[in-house]
């Protein structure tokens, strides 16, 4: 991941003509050890720019699969068929991912506000 993203922000450092590092903080691994945790990680993963539009913040620079899981797009490089085939439609998994949204940004804001209350 190191490379990757060293590379990564090589690259857009030089096409901006910037310096300086990307991305905040190590990487992290978690390991999804059940379906019901891929679900929503497919959901947070494809919904995440909405959550922190949502939340206040823009993502003007973002760019997601989501539009390749509810069949919008064309192309893509997702291999999107474990998440599909477990639901009867892109529609489903459509509503099932935005149901999930709603849950993330109240999460989201609860530990935000959690956090005020223990720096205080």
């Amino acid at each position: 991941m190191k490379r990757l993203f060293g590379g990564y922000t090589w690259y857009f450092n030089k096409k901006h003509n910037r310096s300086g590092s990307l991305f905040q903080g190590t990487f992290k691994a978690k390991h999804v050890d059940s379906n019901d945790y891929l679900l929503h990680l497919s959901a947070y993963v494809n919904l995440n720019y909405r959550a922190h539009q949502l939340g206040g913040l823009t993502a003007k620079l973002c760019k997601s699969s989501w539009d390749e899981f509810i069949d919008i797009g064309t192309g893509g490089f997702c291999n999107k068929n474990i998440i599909l085939e477990q639901f009867r439609s892109s529609r489903e998994y459509k509503q099932f991912a935005e149901s999930s949204l709603k849950d993330i940004v109240e999460r989201k804001n609860r530990d935000k506000e959690f956090y005020e209350i223990l720096l205080e």
